[in-house]
């Protein structure tokens, strides 16, 4: 691979690894700041909620702008805000360095697909959309491990670590943009049939990739498992999709785009049910695990599907579908903690019933490429 295609690949552990830095350091937070650690788990929606909310214009906007000089500007911005953190006086300062980071991911994320999407030959895009997806799930899933062994020293480091990566990938630069034809409209990124797709996103995240809150709680309740071993239990969710990013696109390859995301979405509502009802840690464990490598077939399928379309504003719409994939992860704790407290199996039935129907239905009429 060359060294600036690798450049684009490496990008996408950063944005994974910076949304979820924090999740396992939330009482070393809290102790340096004087808040308690609920407060403390702000910082984690400081980062999601202004990632999420640009998503859906920072595609159409980076593009016009150029991807190249738009992604460089945001690696800049991203080590500057995780300098930011990592020297934080005050915990409203800190919360700033946290929504920076997330406004600098939203500028790097749907452009890099694009730029790769632009440098792949049609033939091969499942698979380089797959090695992106396993990297993306590798930021995702060693955050945690990183920011964890950070915090037996000082959780600043990771921090530092995070401004060193960025810098790094901001000096290694990208490949020059491809040729560009009209200034991309901000409509033209909602034009059909991203809508569906990005509600597809939703429901998929909602009802699957979003649920490991679920599983623990589940875990606990029923197995009386301790913290540490419920960590080990939802680390497999990324673990497999890892292992499985570069299979899932070549599968998307073979199948098709369309007919991957359903098939993923069916597969991900069953092992929903799955670990909502099995008897045992082992089994549940490896229904979430499974869970995680049927989620990467909806994502890499999602973005194969974006991506191998046509319309001059590519990086616009991947942005949208992804947008609405993490809202989506948002939304499902609110949805369906509710129903826990009703009834724990309920809470299971209903998200693997609605990813399971209304998959099928928003994808119904839709080309199977």
């Amino acid at each position: 691979m060359r060294p600036r295609l690798a450049v684009l690949y490496a990008g996408g552990v950063l944005g994974p690894f910076g949304g979820a830095m924090t999740s396992s350091v939330l009482p070393e937070l809290g102790r340096d700041f004087a808040v308690d650690p609920g407060t403390a788990a702000v910082s984690v929606t400081a980062y999601l909620v202004p990632f999420a909310a640009l998503l859906l214009v920072s595609g159409t906007y980076g593009m016009r702008w150029g991807a190249r000089r738009t992604v460089l500007v945001a690696y800049v911005l991203y080590a500057l805000a995780s300098v930011l953190c990592a020297v934080a006086w005050a915990f409203p300062v800190f919360l700033a360095g946290r929504a920076a980071q997330g406004v600098a991911n939203a500028f790097t994320t749907p452009l890099l697909l694009a730029t790769i999407a632009s440098v792949t030959p049609a033939a091969r895009l499942g698979r380089a959309l797959g090695l992106f997806a396993s990297l993306q799930s590798l930021g995702q899933t060693s955050a945690p491990l990183v920011g964890g062994l950070s915090a037996e020293v000082s959780w600043r480091l990771a921090f530092v670590g995070a401004a060193v990566v960025a810098t790094v990938l901001a000096v290694a630069g990208l490949p020059a943009d491809p040729a560009r034809g009209e200034r991309p409209r901000l409509r033209s990124a909602w034009a059909p049939p991203t809508p569906r797709l990005a509600m597809v996103g939703f429901v998929a995240w909602c009802c699957v990739g979003g649920l490991s809150f679920l599983v623990a709680l589940r875990l606990g309740d029923v197995f009386g498992i301790g913290a540490s071993q419920r960590g080990l239990v939802l680390t497999g969710f990324g673990v497999a999709g890892i292992v499985a990013a570069r299979s899932t696109g070549r599968l998307v390859e073979r199948w098709g785009a369309t007919r991957c995301v359903l098939v993923g979405a069916l597969a991900g509502g069953l092992l929903i049910a799955g670990a909502g009802a099995l008897p045992g840690v082992l089994a549940v464990a490896g229904a979430w695990a499974l869970a995680g490598a049927v989620s990467q077939v909806v994502v890499v399928g999602l973005n194969a599907a974006v991506l191998g379309g046509v319309g001059d504003n590519r990086g616009g719409a991947v942005s949208v579908v992804q947008s609405l994939r993490f809202v989506g992860g948002a939304v499902a704790p609110v949805a369906f903690v509710p129903l826990y407290a009703v009834a724990p199996s309920i809470a299971f039935l209903v998200p693997a019933a609605l990813v399971m129907t209304a998959v099928p239905t928003l994808l119904a009429g839709h080309p199977k490429r």
